[in-house]
């Protein structure tokens, strides 16, 4: 996932992925989501220290520029997720944390399902 071009491919294979599966009413939309290598940002923010891959509204920040399908497909899911509760989803991490998150567990069946 080197070139911009290799990135939105990655993108839309993982979109193709979870269009498979009905969790929420609409398909995940990537028209404005942008998949960004940023190794310095999981070395430079404390928090992100711990992942691989990081998704916001809008961009997936990834630590490396050879991650798999798998983790890409993961994230795009939490991006689907925002898309459909985009204060709940986030919030939900302050309020339960990461281990216990109904939205990890999700994101983590949606890439066992679809692989």
């Amino acid at each position: 996932m080197r070139t911009a071009a290799e990135r939105r491919a990655a993108l839309r294979r993982a979109k193709a992925r979870l269009d498979t599966l009905h969790l929420y009413r609409r398909p995940v939309r990537i028209g404005h989501v942008r998949v960004v290598v940023a190794p310095w940002a999981f070395r430079w923010v404390p928090p992100l220290r711990r992942f691989d891959g990081y998704a916001t509204h809008v961009v997936i920040l990834m630590r490396r520029p050879d991650l798999d399908d798998d983790l890409l497909t993961h994230e795009l899911c939490h991006v689907w997720q925002m898309q459909h509760h985009p204060i709940r989803m986030p919030l939900s991490y302050v309020l339960t944390g990461y281990a216990r998150n109904r939205y990890e567990a999700e994101a983590r069946r949606a890439v066992d399902l679809t692989r």
